[in-house]
């Protein structure tokens, strides 16, 4: 995909990944009205944050198996920038999808990944511009195969396929 829109949200891994990649129809917030994020339809980025702890990713890789989707190791998930873009149709309160949690979620359609695009992230919707001379956030400690060491993880190859770098 080449034309972004220039408005991001950003998501934490592995649920930005489950967006673009695993069919994931919704995007949970617990915002709350007048918030007027919730008047927002359109397409829109999706960002990746940067942030991800081990208990997020266990919890939601594990979620993922319940729904027969195999979540890519920690290690493997791009964060820090944008993956891809997203038709944001509706917001609902309830939805009939094991991917709902509400109390309010976003119905998506149409996820198209792009290639990995480094910016920095706000939470909720914001005009994202690309980050000069930026990277994909390195794996934390815990993501790594055990016995490699901290100046490793910069270096660390990951996989190509899904959206995620070498």
């Amino acid at each position: 995909m080449t034309d972004l829109p220039d408005i991001a949200l950003s998501v934490r891994q592995p649920w930005a990944w489950g967006i673009i990649y695993a069919g994931k129809p919704v995007e949970n917030r617990d915002w709350r009205r007048p918030n007027p994020g919730l008047k927002f339809r359109g397409r829109v980025a999706i960002h990746a944050s940067k942030g991800m702890t081990r208990d997020e990713y266990l919890q939601a890789a594990s979620f993922m198996v319940t729904l027969g989707v195999v979540c890519p190791p920690a290690r493997d998930l791009l964060r820090g920038g944008i993956i891809g873009s997203v038709e944001v149709v509706d917001v609902v309160s309830s939805y009939d999808s094991p991917w709902f949690f509400g109390p309010r979620a976003f119905v998506l359609r149409d996820p198209q990944p792009c290639d990995f695009i480094p910016c920095a992230g706000v939470l909720g919707f914001f005009r994202w511009k690309p980050k000069e001379g930026g990277a994909a956030a390195p794996p934390a400690r815990w993501m790594l195969p055990r016995g490699l060491g901290a100046a490793e993880a910069r270096t660390h190859p990951r996989r190509t396929e899904q959206g995620v770098l070498l």
